[in-house]
């Protein structure tokens, strides 16, 4: 005599769920960040939480974690207070000054706004012109050109009260390649659901040349970033 057992198809189909979401090596939960954790009583920003945060972001999609990233990492809030909104984390790989080359790493927490800045000449240095590769998650590189950014990018009350002068969006992901498209131009980028990471390679960059249109956040940049 044998014994039929009979599974359910929706327990099966859960089972399998289960196990595929184990096998992919992705992390089950979404990343999800709160602001207040990012500063302390009086409202002083933590870098080391910054970095803990975007170190996070790099386990979660598999980026490589090298030896030392997160020590040389490079973490502000622009001195917005909102960290979860407006901020950004870079990894130089290198800034040759004297042949004019450049190469770094930059990470946007989910919906993290890079703000909305250009470049000139300045330091013996021509304007810097950029280019972008997507290499996880999602970021919106959002430039001059036709405006045709959606409802799906939200601009942080913080920032200018909520806007931003260029509104030429590339909905970019990994593998796709952006150029800054205008000497000059201003442009700015916000991380996707998941966030992401991104490489960007430049003929040079030069801190008191880079310029914000956000007021508050420029003055912050010339007074704590080029002093």
């Amino acid at each position: 005599m044998k014994l039929k057992v009979r599974i359910p198809v929706l327990f099966v189909i859960l089972l399998l769920s289960g196990m595929l979401v184990c096998a992919g090596g992705q992390a089950e939960e979404k990343l999800q960040f709160d602001n207040p954790d990012f500063y302390d009583a009086n409202g002083k920003f933590q870098e080391d939480k910054a970095k803990e945060a975007y170190v996070a972001l790099m386990k979660y999609h598999g980026y490589p974690v090298y030896e030392g990233i997160r020590e040389k990492l490079w973490v502000t809030d622009y001195g917005k207070g909102e960290f979860t909104k407006v901020g950004l984390g870079v990894f130089f790989f290198i800034n040759n000054v004297e042949n004019r080359y450049m190469l770094l790493d930059l990470f946007l927490l989910p919906n993290q706004m890079l703000p909305e800045h250009w470049h000139v000449a300045g330091e013996g240095n021509p304007p810097k012109m950029e280019g972008w590769v997507v290499r996880y998650g999602l970021s919106h590189i959002v430039g001059v050109g036709d405006p045709n950014l959606g409802p799906d990018v939200q601009i942080p009350k913080c920032h200018m009260n909520g806007t931003v002068t260029v509104k030429h969006d590339v909905a970019a992901k990994p593998g796709n390649l952006v150029f800054q498209p205008v000497i000059e131009g201003k442009h700015w980028q916000c991380g996707g659901p998941e966030g992401a990471i991104v490489t960007e390679v430049a003929n040079v960059h030069t801190d008191s040349v880079m310029l914000y249109s956000d007021p508050a956040i420029n003055e912050w940049w010339q007074s704590t970033v080029v002093k």
